[in-house]
């Protein structure tokens, strides 16, 4: 008895990319079953050109933002029962002929996730203009923070999941801070994860995202994710810190007063700031906690 063969889909966000899209979708195509676009209300030839290249396409009316492109592709790919789902990115950097090295380690059952990464090749490495070899660096060492110690490259687009991935994976950031939040979700889901060898190509201006303002959004989006799900860690650790630090300046405070008859107005205000400082942070990670926890138990029944 033969088993069933797999359903390949491919999910491509796009905006504005009627210059490179043709090549991305004809390219794809030799790999995978079904091709998804999603336009997110780009005002160029995008859609049709996809549309023209028997790819599905799904219409976002205004530019919604890369997290919510995601957001769409994978409703549709859950809605046609997709086996394996690759993301990768319209502008022609992801060659589209690696993508049986991202799919390989879910067909043969070693992984939920799998990142294409520009950093386990020193040559792909060395290809990546430093200013985003450095910015990729940092971020990815944000997120490793959080989610998955080993990872090399948490901001690869180019990326494989399988069914299961899909079907708990649902991302709530609407820019490219859905990146970062995909991993961290992933890693709340116990969902494994694998990395593989992937070229990004640099040689044109080919990207629509200011780096800048691409590293900005992550870092918030992180930041966010981690104090809505981790309050504890996020705002007590640093409240009871405040608080041990207002003990210090209290007590010299006191011993001061003791001694001299007289109060240091600079280290009494720092131990009144410290103490107000620190019971605010304690009290929120408290609230947050309680707020989270309902929520799950919520969601749970």
């Amino acid at each position: 008895m033969t088993s069933k063969k797999p359903f390949i889909v491919a999910c491509i966000p796009a905006y504005r990319e009627e210059d490179y899209i043709a090549k991305v979708i004809v390219k794809t195509m030799k790999h995978v079953d079904k091709v998804i676009v999603c336009d997110d209300g780009s005002t160029d030839m995008t859609a049709e050109i996809a549309v023209g290249l028997g790819a599905e396409v799904i219409k976002h009316e205004t530019n919604m933002g890369y997290g919510a492109s995601l957001r769409s592709l994978f409703s549709k790919a859950r809605e046609l029962g997709a086996d394996v789902t690759v993301t990768l990115d319209a502008d022609g950097q992801h060659d589209p002929d690696a993508v049986p090295l991202l799919v390989q380690p879910i067909l043969d059952g070693e992984a939920d996730v799998v990142v294409g990464s520009r950093f386990l090749d020193k040559k792909a490495e060395a290809g990546i203009p430093g200013y985003r070899r450095n910015g990729i660096k940092l971020i990815t060492d944000v997120a490793k923070a959080a989610s998955y110690s080993n990872i090399t490259d948490a901001q690869s687009g180019y990326r494989a999941y399988n069914r299961k991935a899909i079907s708990l994976i649902d991302p709530a950031e609407q820019g490219m801070g859905a990146s970062t939040e995909i991993l961290l979700k992933a890693k709340e889901h116990n969902l494994s994860l694998a990395e593989v060898p992937v070229v990004i190509k640099y040689d044109k201006d080919s990207s629509t995202h200011n780096p800048f303002v691409h590293g900005l959004d992550v870092v918030l989006s992180t930041v966010k994710y981690l104090s809505m799900r981790r309050p504890l860690l996020f705002f007590g650790v640093p409240g009871f810190t405040a608080l041990i630090i207002s003990g210090f300046f209290w007590a010299w405070t006191l011993q001061s007063f003791r001694e001299t008859g007289e109060i240091i107005t600079n280290v009494t205000l720092i131990a009144i700031a410290a103490t107000i400082i620190g019971l605010m942070l304690l009290t929120t990670a408290l609230l947050l906690w309680v707020l989270v926890s309902l929520i799950r138990e919520g969601n749970n029944h």
